[in-house]
Protein backbone atom coordinates (compact mmCIF):
# COMPACT_ATOMS: atom_id res chain seq x y z
CA UNK A 1 0.00 0.00 0.00
CA UNK A 2 0.98 3.46 -0.93
CA UNK A 3 -1.23 5.37 0.56
CA UNK A 4 -2.62 5.44 4.40
CA UNK A 5 -4.78 8.13 6.47
CA UNK A 6 -4.29 8.93 10.08
CA UNK A 7 -6.29 10.80 12.35
CA UNK A 8 -5.31 13.59 14.86
CA UNK A 9 -6.75 16.99 16.29
CA UNK A 10 -5.26 20.60 15.99
CA UNK A 11 -6.00 23.50 18.22
CA UNK A 12 -7.99 26.69 17.62
CA UNK A 13 -9.38 28.06 20.60
CA UNK A 14 -10.75 25.80 23.33
CA UNK A 15 -11.45 23.85 20.44
CA UNK A 16 -10.29 20.71 18.39
CA UNK A 17 -10.83 20.02 15.25
CA UNK A 18 -10.21 16.85 13.86
CA UNK A 19 -7.37 16.91 11.53
CA UNK A 20 -6.16 13.91 8.75
CA UNK A 21 -3.19 13.23 7.92
CA UNK A 22 -2.96 11.85 3.93
CA UNK A 23 0.47 9.74 3.57
CA UNK A 24 0.93 9.28 -0.32
CA UNK A 25 4.19 7.62 -1.39
CA UNK A 26 5.12 7.70 -5.12
CA UNK A 27 8.03 6.77 -7.39
CA UNK A 28 10.36 9.84 -7.94
CA UNK A 29 13.53 11.42 -6.23
CA UNK A 30 13.12 10.89 -2.84
CA UNK A 31 11.74 14.27 -1.07
CA UNK A 32 9.00 14.71 1.88
CA UNK A 33 6.67 17.55 1.03
CA UNK A 34 3.86 18.44 3.61
CA UNK A 35 0.67 20.66 2.46
CA UNK A 36 -2.29 21.88 4.12
CA UNK A 37 -0.96 25.53 5.81
CA UNK A 38 1.36 23.92 7.94
CA UNK A 39 3.18 26.27 9.90
CA UNK A 40 7.03 26.31 11.27
CA UNK A 41 6.71 23.87 13.67
CA UNK A 42 5.07 21.19 11.82
CA UNK A 43 7.41 22.11 8.61
CA UNK A 44 10.14 21.17 10.72
CA UNK A 45 8.70 17.67 11.57
CA UNK A 46 9.77 16.08 8.71
CA UNK A 47 13.15 16.25 10.35
CA UNK A 48 12.05 15.06 13.63
CA UNK A 49 9.83 11.93 11.86
CA UNK A 50 12.73 11.03 9.72
CA UNK A 51 15.93 10.64 12.69
CA UNK A 52 12.78 9.07 14.94
CA UNK A 53 11.86 6.27 12.05
CA UNK A 54 15.32 6.05 11.44
CA UNK A 55 16.22 5.31 15.89
CA UNK A 56 13.79 3.27 16.00
CA UNK A 57 14.77 0.22 13.97
CA UNK A 58 12.42 0.85 10.73
CA UNK A 59 12.95 2.08 7.41
CA UNK A 60 12.14 6.16 6.20
CA UNK A 61 11.15 5.14 2.08
CA UNK A 62 13.77 6.49 -0.13
CA UNK A 63 10.76 7.76 -2.80
CA UNK A 64 8.79 11.20 -3.16
CA UNK A 65 6.34 10.94 0.21
CA UNK A 66 3.52 13.72 0.04
CA UNK A 67 1.49 14.56 3.62
CA UNK A 68 -1.21 16.27 3.39
CA UNK A 69 -3.17 17.72 6.52
CA UNK A 70 -7.02 17.67 5.71
CA UNK A 71 -8.87 20.67 6.09
CA UNK A 72 -6.56 23.07 3.75
CA UNK A 73 -7.86 25.52 4.85
CA UNK A 74 -7.06 25.33 8.98
CA UNK A 75 -3.58 26.82 9.83
CA UNK A 76 -1.49 23.88 11.73
CA UNK A 77 0.63 24.51 14.40
CA UNK A 78 2.34 23.30 17.15
CA UNK A 79 4.48 19.67 17.34
CA UNK A 80 1.80 17.55 18.01
CA UNK A 81 1.49 15.94 14.65
CA UNK A 82 4.71 14.01 14.89
CA UNK A 83 3.28 11.29 15.78
CA UNK A 84 0.23 10.98 13.36
CA UNK A 85 3.04 11.65 10.41
CA UNK A 86 5.41 9.23 11.44
CA UNK A 87 2.55 6.48 11.27
CA UNK A 88 0.90 7.47 8.03
CA UNK A 89 4.80 7.05 6.56
CA UNK A 90 5.06 3.77 8.36
CA UNK A 91 1.17 2.40 7.53
CA UNK A 92 1.97 3.64 3.52
CA UNK A 93 5.55 2.19 3.57
CA UNK A 94 3.97 -1.27 4.18
CA UNK A 95 5.51 -1.60 8.17
CA UNK A 96 2.69 -1.53 9.75
CA UNK A 97 -0.41 -3.37 8.78
CA UNK A 98 -3.14 -1.27 6.87
CA UNK A 99 -6.43 -0.11 8.91
CA UNK A 100 -4.56 -1.20 12.47
CA UNK A 101 -5.07 2.11 13.58
CA UNK A 102 -8.97 2.16 12.40
CA UNK A 103 -10.58 4.17 15.66
CA UNK A 104 -7.80 5.84 17.25
CA UNK A 105 -6.62 9.43 17.18
CA UNK A 106 -2.48 10.14 17.74
CA UNK A 107 -0.91 13.49 19.66
CA UNK A 108 2.67 14.00 20.40
CA UNK A 109 5.96 15.43 19.41
CA UNK A 110 9.33 12.91 18.35
CA UNK A 111 12.19 13.19 19.66
CA UNK A 112 15.14 12.26 17.41
CA UNK A 113 16.15 8.93 19.25
CA UNK A 114 12.20 7.97 18.90
CA UNK A 115 11.12 9.03 22.39
CA UNK A 116 7.15 10.89 22.71
CA UNK A 117 7.15 14.25 24.26
CA UNK A 118 4.08 15.61 25.42
CA UNK A 119 1.90 18.51 24.20
CA UNK A 120 -0.52 20.82 25.28
CA UNK A 121 -4.10 21.04 25.50
CA UNK A 122 -4.36 17.22 25.89
CA UNK A 123 -7.86 17.58 27.73
CA UNK A 124 -9.02 19.78 24.89
CA UNK A 125 -8.63 17.00 22.28
CA UNK A 126 -9.24 14.31 24.96
CA UNK A 127 -12.51 15.56 25.10
CA UNK A 128 -13.35 16.40 21.30
CA UNK A 129 -11.97 12.37 20.73
CA UNK A 130 -14.47 11.13 23.49
CA UNK A 131 -17.57 12.86 21.51
CA UNK A 132 -16.35 11.59 18.32
CA UNK A 133 -16.36 8.02 20.34
CA UNK A 134 -12.36 7.29 18.91
CA UNK A 135 -9.66 6.10 20.93
CA UNK A 136 -6.68 8.28 22.23
CA UNK A 137 -2.85 7.13 22.03
CA UNK A 138 -0.58 9.69 23.56
CA UNK A 139 2.34 10.01 25.50
CA UNK A 140 2.31 8.91 28.45
CA UNK A 141 3.69 12.70 30.38
CA UNK A 142 0.12 13.38 29.08
CA UNK A 143 -1.70 10.34 30.70
CA UNK A 144 -2.62 12.23 33.63
CA UNK A 145 -4.40 14.81 32.19
CA UNK A 146 -6.36 13.01 29.66
CA UNK A 147 -7.80 10.07 32.00
CA UNK A 148 -9.83 12.88 33.82
CA UNK A 149 -12.62 11.73 31.55
CA UNK A 150 -15.03 8.86 32.70
CA UNK A 151 -15.58 6.19 30.39
CA UNK A 152 -12.96 7.14 27.77
CA UNK A 153 -10.39 4.93 26.43
CA UNK A 154 -6.99 6.67 26.48
CA UNK A 155 -3.33 5.04 25.97
CA UNK A 156 0.02 6.48 26.69
CA UNK A 157 3.33 5.37 25.09
CA UNK A 158 7.25 6.14 26.07
CA UNK A 159 8.55 5.51 22.00
CA UNK A 160 7.12 5.08 19.20
CA UNK A 161 8.36 1.47 19.64
CA UNK A 162 6.03 0.92 21.73
CA UNK A 163 2.99 2.90 19.44
CA UNK A 164 4.09 0.08 16.48
CA UNK A 165 4.78 -2.99 18.71
CA UNK A 166 0.94 -2.23 20.05
CA UNK A 167 -0.55 -2.14 16.37
CA UNK A 168 1.75 -5.03 14.74
CA UNK A 169 -0.09 -7.33 18.09
CA UNK A 170 3.32 -7.63 19.14
CA UNK A 171 3.39 -6.11 22.54
CA UNK A 172 -0.50 -4.65 23.03
CA UNK A 173 -0.43 -1.11 25.54
CA UNK A 174 -3.37 -1.23 28.29
CA UNK A 175 -5.88 1.55 28.17
CA UNK A 176 -5.16 4.09 31.31
CA UNK A 177 -7.19 3.44 34.31
CA UNK A 178 -9.97 6.59 35.39
CA UNK A 179 -7.89 9.23 37.54
CA UNK A 180 -8.87 9.15 41.51
CA UNK A 181 -10.79 11.99 42.38
CA UNK A 182 -9.71 13.60 45.54
CA UNK A 183 -12.57 13.45 47.92
CA UNK A 184 -11.72 16.03 50.06
CA UNK A 185 -10.05 19.93 49.19
CA UNK A 186 -6.52 21.24 50.56
CA UNK A 187 -6.48 25.01 51.15
CA UNK A 188 -3.19 26.27 51.85
CA UNK A 189 -4.35 29.75 52.93
CA UNK A 190 -7.01 30.27 55.65
CA UNK A 191 -9.61 32.67 56.78
CA UNK A 192 -8.35 32.54 60.31
CA UNK A 193 -5.29 34.17 59.40
CA UNK A 194 -7.49 37.39 58.90
CA UNK A 195 -7.23 39.12 62.43
CA UNK A 196 -10.09 41.75 63.11
CA UNK A 197 -11.82 43.61 59.58
CA UNK A 198 -15.13 42.34 60.67
CA UNK A 199 -16.62 44.21 58.15
CA UNK A 200 -14.31 43.48 55.28
CA UNK A 201 -14.87 39.64 56.01
CA UNK A 202 -19.03 39.91 56.01
CA UNK A 203 -18.66 42.09 52.51
CA UNK A 204 -16.08 38.85 51.49
CA UNK A 205 -18.46 36.36 52.91
CA UNK A 206 -21.47 38.01 50.53
CA UNK A 207 -19.18 38.43 47.75
CA UNK A 208 -18.41 34.67 48.11
CA UNK A 209 -22.14 33.94 48.57
CA UNK A 210 -23.50 35.42 45.41
CA UNK A 211 -20.75 35.99 42.63
CA UNK A 212 -20.73 39.49 43.95
CA UNK A 213 -17.52 41.66 42.99
CA UNK A 214 -15.63 43.52 45.02
CA UNK A 215 -13.21 46.46 45.77
CA UNK A 216 -11.24 46.73 49.04
CA UNK A 217 -10.07 50.73 49.84
CA UNK A 218 -7.53 51.32 52.21
CA UNK A 219 -4.42 52.29 53.19
CA UNK A 220 -1.33 50.10 53.33
CA UNK A 221 -0.97 47.17 54.99
CA UNK A 222 -4.73 46.90 56.66
CA UNK A 223 -5.21 43.01 54.83
CA UNK A 224 -6.46 43.84 51.09
CA UNK A 225 -4.41 41.26 49.13
CA UNK A 226 -4.72 39.37 52.45
CA UNK A 227 -8.53 38.87 52.58
CA UNK A 228 -8.55 38.69 48.63
CA UNK A 229 -6.65 36.16 48.61
CA UNK A 230 -8.53 34.15 51.24
CA UNK A 231 -11.59 34.06 48.85
CA UNK A 232 -11.13 30.93 47.19
CA UNK A 233 -11.19 28.48 50.26
CA UNK A 234 -14.15 29.95 51.48
CA UNK A 235 -16.18 29.52 47.80
CA UNK A 236 -17.78 25.88 46.59
CA UNK A 237 -15.36 23.38 45.22
CA UNK A 238 -15.85 23.23 41.58
CA UNK A 239 -18.46 20.41 40.41
CA UNK A 240 -16.91 17.59 37.89
CA UNK A 241 -18.40 18.99 35.09
CA UNK A 242 -17.13 22.90 35.87
CA UNK A 243 -13.74 21.59 36.59
CA UNK A 244 -13.52 19.03 33.09
CA UNK A 245 -14.36 23.16 31.53
CA UNK A 246 -11.24 24.90 33.87
CA UNK A 247 -9.16 22.24 33.19
CA UNK A 248 -9.56 22.02 29.66
CA UNK A 249 -8.94 25.63 29.35
CA UNK A 250 -5.36 25.02 31.26
CA UNK A 251 -4.33 22.57 29.04
CA UNK A 252 -4.68 24.76 26.20
CA UNK A 253 -2.78 27.41 27.79
CA UNK A 254 -0.55 24.52 28.64
CA UNK A 255 -0.88 26.04 32.80
CA UNK A 256 -1.50 24.41 36.32
CA UNK A 257 -4.85 23.77 37.63
CA UNK A 258 -5.58 22.00 41.14
CA UNK A 259 -8.56 19.54 40.82
CA UNK A 260 -11.76 20.79 42.46
CA UNK A 261 -10.22 24.43 43.63
CA UNK A 262 -11.61 27.19 41.85
CA UNK A 263 -8.25 29.24 39.61
CA UNK A 264 -7.10 32.33 41.37
CA UNK A 265 -5.32 34.98 39.16
CA UNK A 266 -3.27 37.56 40.18
CA UNK A 267 -1.67 39.65 37.35
CA UNK A 268 0.91 42.52 38.21
CA UNK A 269 -0.36 45.95 37.66
CA UNK A 270 1.98 45.96 33.84
CA UNK A 271 -0.06 43.48 32.27
CA UNK A 272 -1.56 44.58 28.82
CA UNK A 273 -4.80 44.57 27.70
CA UNK A 274 -4.18 41.51 24.97
CA UNK A 275 -2.43 39.99 28.45
CA UNK A 276 -6.05 40.11 30.51
CA UNK A 277 -8.67 39.35 27.50
CA UNK A 278 -6.67 37.38 25.39
CA UNK A 279 -5.46 37.31 21.47
CA UNK A 280 -2.28 36.97 19.27
CA UNK A 281 -2.07 36.32 15.77
CA UNK A 282 -4.04 32.67 17.21
CA UNK A 283 -5.55 33.77 20.19
CA UNK A 284 -5.21 32.27 23.58
CA UNK A 285 -6.57 32.78 26.58
CA UNK A 286 -6.06 35.81 28.97
CA UNK A 287 -6.25 36.16 32.83
CA UNK A 288 -10.23 36.70 32.54
CA UNK A 289 -10.60 32.95 30.74
CA UNK A 290 -7.99 31.53 33.14
CA UNK A 291 -10.17 33.37 35.85
CA UNK A 292 -13.45 31.33 34.67
CA UNK A 293 -15.70 29.78 37.67
CA UNK A 294 -13.07 31.67 39.88
CA UNK A 295 -11.37 34.65 40.52
CA UNK A 296 -9.73 37.79 39.27
CA UNK A 297 -7.89 39.61 41.59
CA UNK A 298 -6.40 43.54 40.58
CA UNK A 299 -3.94 44.49 43.40
CA UNK A 300 -2.96 47.77 43.48
CA UNK A 301 -5.84 49.09 40.89
CA UNK A 302 -4.70 52.66 40.19
CA UNK A 303 -1.76 51.69 38.62
CA UNK A 304 -2.95 49.14 35.99
CA UNK A 305 -2.73 51.57 32.84
CA UNK A 306 -6.71 53.01 31.92
CA UNK A 307 -7.18 51.35 28.47
CA UNK A 308 -6.20 47.39 30.26
CA UNK A 309 -9.02 48.24 32.63
CA UNK A 310 -11.97 49.47 30.37
CA UNK A 311 -10.94 46.23 28.52
CA UNK A 312 -12.90 44.49 31.29
CA UNK A 313 -16.06 46.69 31.42
CA UNK A 314 -17.83 44.30 28.64
CA UNK A 315 -16.49 40.70 30.26
CA UNK A 316 -17.98 41.70 33.70
CA UNK A 317 -21.26 42.36 31.49
CA UNK A 318 -21.34 39.09 28.87
CA UNK A 319 -19.45 36.85 30.59
CA UNK A 320 -17.19 35.95 28.02
CA UNK A 321 -14.72 37.68 25.56
CA UNK A 322 -15.13 38.04 21.93
CA UNK A 323 -12.03 38.02 19.50
CA UNK A 324 -12.07 39.17 16.01
CA UNK A 325 -9.15 38.65 13.58
CA UNK A 326 -9.27 38.74 9.86
CA UNK A 327 -9.46 35.46 9.38
CA UNK A 328 -11.72 33.97 12.34
CA UNK A 329 -13.24 34.86 15.37
CA UNK A 330 -12.84 33.07 18.78
CA UNK A 331 -15.21 32.90 21.94
CA UNK A 332 -13.99 32.48 24.83
CA UNK A 333 -15.27 32.51 28.26
CA UNK A 334 -15.02 34.28 31.10
CA UNK A 335 -17.45 34.01 33.93
CA UNK A 336 -15.15 35.77 36.90
CA UNK A 337 -15.33 36.55 40.07
CA UNK A 338 -13.56 40.74 39.82
CA UNK A 339 -11.99 41.27 42.78
CA UNK A 340 -9.77 44.55 43.28
CA UNK A 341 -7.73 46.49 45.85
CA UNK A 342 -6.66 50.25 46.09
CA UNK A 343 -5.28 52.92 48.33
CA UNK A 344 -6.79 56.07 48.66
CA UNK A 345 -4.20 58.02 47.04
CA UNK A 346 -0.51 58.10 45.80
CA UNK A 347 1.22 57.55 49.29
CA UNK A 348 -1.61 55.22 50.49
CA UNK A 349 -2.76 57.56 53.75
CA UNK A 350 -5.34 59.77 53.05
CA UNK A 351 -8.04 60.15 55.36
CA UNK A 352 -5.70 58.87 58.32
CA UNK A 353 -6.07 60.45 61.63
CA UNK A 354 -2.51 60.63 62.02
CA UNK A 355 -2.29 63.25 59.12
CA UNK A 356 0.73 61.19 57.67
CA UNK A 357 -0.66 62.11 54.19
CA UNK A 358 0.95 64.83 51.91
CA UNK A 359 -0.55 64.40 48.75
CA UNK A 360 -3.13 67.51 47.89
CA UNK A 361 -6.53 67.78 46.91
CA UNK A 362 -5.34 67.75 43.38
CA UNK A 363 -3.56 64.42 43.42
CA UNK A 364 -6.04 62.60 45.49
CA UNK A 365 -8.24 63.55 42.91
CA UNK A 366 -6.20 62.56 39.36
CA UNK A 367 -5.33 59.10 41.34
CA UNK A 368 -8.69 58.21 41.99
CA UNK A 369 -9.94 59.12 38.44
CA UNK A 370 -7.78 56.91 36.85
CA UNK A 371 -10.25 54.25 37.54
CA UNK A 372 -13.36 55.44 35.19
CA UNK A 373 -17.00 55.62 36.69
CA UNK A 374 -18.88 53.10 34.39
CA UNK A 375 -16.22 50.26 35.75
CA UNK A 376 -17.01 51.13 39.23
CA UNK A 377 -20.28 51.20 38.80
CA UNK A 378 -19.98 47.83 37.75
CA UNK A 379 -18.42 46.88 41.22
CA UNK A 380 -21.28 45.42 43.64
CA UNK A 381 -19.31 45.98 46.92
CA UNK A 382 -17.23 48.69 47.87
CA UNK A 383 -15.66 48.75 51.45
CA UNK A 384 -13.42 50.17 53.41
CA UNK A 385 -10.73 48.54 55.15
CA UNK A 386 -9.42 50.39 57.95
CA UNK A 387 -6.14 50.27 59.83
CA UNK A 388 -5.63 47.95 62.68
CA UNK A 389 -4.69 48.10 66.17
CA UNK A 390 -2.25 47.02 68.19
CA UNK A 391 -4.44 45.20 70.50
CA UNK A 392 -6.20 43.81 67.84
CA UNK A 393 -3.31 42.47 66.15
CA UNK A 394 -2.15 41.30 69.54
CA UNK A 395 -5.54 39.39 70.06
CA UNK A 396 -4.86 35.78 70.67
CA UNK A 397 -8.19 34.72 70.09
CA UNK A 398 -8.90 31.98 67.09
CA UNK A 399 -10.64 33.54 64.32
CA UNK A 400 -12.66 31.61 62.18
CA UNK A 401 -11.97 29.82 59.95
CA UNK A 402 -12.60 29.25 55.71
CA UNK A 403 -14.16 26.24 56.56
CA UNK A 404 -17.06 27.43 59.05
CA UNK A 405 -17.52 30.30 56.34
CA UNK A 406 -17.85 28.19 52.95
CA UNK A 407 -20.60 25.92 54.46
CA UNK A 408 -22.68 29.29 55.06
CA UNK A 409 -21.63 30.47 51.82
CA UNK A 410 -22.86 26.71 49.95
CA UNK A 411 -26.23 26.72 51.83
CA UNK A 412 -26.34 29.80 50.02
CA UNK A 413 -25.60 29.02 47.19
CA UNK A 414 -27.91 26.07 46.92
CA UNK A 415 -30.96 28.42 47.66
CA UNK A 416 -30.16 30.29 45.24
CA UNK A 417 -29.85 27.69 42.47
CA UNK A 418 -32.87 25.80 43.72
CA UNK A 419 -34.67 29.00 43.78
CA UNK A 420 -33.41 30.20 39.92
CA UNK A 421 -31.32 28.38 38.50
CA UNK A 422 -28.19 30.74 39.02
CA UNK A 423 -26.37 32.59 40.95
CA UNK A 424 -27.85 36.09 42.44
CA UNK A 425 -25.48 37.79 40.62
CA UNK A 426 -26.55 36.45 37.35
CA UNK A 427 -30.31 37.74 37.84
CA UNK A 428 -31.60 39.33 35.28
CA UNK A 429 -34.37 42.83 36.30
CA UNK A 430 -36.75 41.12 35.01
CA UNK A 431 -36.26 37.89 37.47
CA UNK A 432 -35.31 40.10 40.36
CA UNK A 433 -39.29 41.83 40.27
CA UNK A 434 -39.83 37.94 41.18
CA UNK A 435 -37.14 36.49 43.90
CA UNK A 436 -36.03 40.30 44.92
CA UNK A 437 -39.45 41.35 45.66
CA UNK A 438 -39.41 44.53 48.13
CA UNK A 439 -42.24 45.76 51.01
CA UNK A 440 -43.66 48.77 50.85
CA UNK A 441 -40.94 50.28 53.61
CA UNK A 442 -38.09 48.61 51.63
CA UNK A 443 -38.92 50.52 48.57
CA UNK A 444 -39.14 53.75 50.48
CA UNK A 445 -35.32 53.25 51.31
CA UNK A 446 -34.28 52.40 48.38
CA UNK A 447 -35.89 55.12 47.00
CA UNK A 448 -34.39 57.32 49.33
CA UNK A 449 -31.10 55.81 48.52
CA UNK A 450 -31.24 56.20 44.73
CA UNK A 451 -31.66 60.07 45.18
CA UNK A 452 -28.67 60.53 47.67
CA UNK A 453 -26.18 58.52 46.54
CA UNK A 454 -27.34 59.33 42.74
CA UNK A 455 -27.19 55.39 41.98
CA UNK A 456 -27.79 54.14 38.31
CA UNK A 457 -29.82 51.88 36.72
CA UNK A 458 -27.32 48.95 37.24
CA UNK A 459 -26.64 50.21 40.33
CA UNK A 460 -29.58 49.92 41.32
CA UNK A 461 -30.04 46.35 39.93
CA UNK A 462 -26.76 45.66 41.55
CA UNK A 463 -27.88 47.00 45.24
CA UNK A 464 -31.30 44.57 44.96
CA UNK A 465 -28.94 41.35 43.98
CA UNK A 466 -26.61 42.16 46.96
CA UNK A 467 -29.84 42.22 49.07
CA UNK A 468 -31.14 39.37 48.00
CA UNK A 469 -27.86 37.42 48.66
CA UNK A 470 -27.73 39.05 52.45
CA UNK A 471 -31.39 37.18 53.05
CA UNK A 472 -29.99 34.02 51.75
CA UNK A 473 -27.43 34.18 53.90
CA UNK A 474 -29.58 34.59 56.70
CA UNK A 475 -31.96 31.86 55.44
CA UNK A 476 -34.58 34.46 54.63
CA UNK A 477 -37.17 34.37 51.59
CA UNK A 478 -38.05 37.74 51.97
CA UNK A 479 -35.75 40.85 51.59
CA UNK A 480 -36.14 42.77 54.58
CA UNK A 481 -35.50 46.93 55.40
CA UNK A 482 -32.51 45.13 57.29
CA UNK A 483 -30.60 43.20 54.59
CA UNK A 484 -31.52 46.62 52.12
CA UNK A 485 -29.84 48.59 54.25
CA UNK A 486 -26.42 46.89 54.74
CA UNK A 487 -26.74 46.29 50.98
CA UNK A 488 -26.86 49.81 50.82
CA UNK A 489 -23.85 50.42 52.84
CA UNK A 490 -21.88 49.06 50.30
CA UNK A 491 -22.48 51.72 47.53
CA UNK A 492 -22.60 54.23 49.79
CA UNK A 493 -18.53 55.36 49.22
CA UNK A 494 -18.34 54.14 45.93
Amino acid sequence: MSFAKIYTRGLLGLHAPQIEVEVHISSGLPSLTIVGLPEAAVRESKDRVRSAIINSGFQFPSKRLTINLAPADLPKDGSRLDLPIALGILIASGQLPENSTDGFEFIGELALDGHLRPVSGTLTIAMACQQAQHRLLLPVANLDEANQLPNFQVYGATHLKEVCAHFSGNTPLNAATAREIPKSMHYALDMADVKGQLRPRRALEIAAAGGHSLLFKGPPGTGKTLLASRLPSILPPLTAQENLEVASIYSVANAQHHYGQRPFRAPHHTASGVALVGGGSHPKPGEITLAHLGVLFLDELPEFDRKVLEVLRQPLESKEIVISRAARQMTFPANFQFIAAMNPCPCGYAFNQDNRCQCSPESIQRYQNRISGPLLDRIDLHIDVPPLQAKELQDQSTMENSDSVRQRVIRAYERQIQRQQCLNQALSPQNLQQYAHLDDSSLKIIEMAQQRLNLSARAYHRVLRVARTIADLAESELISSQHLTEALSYRGNS
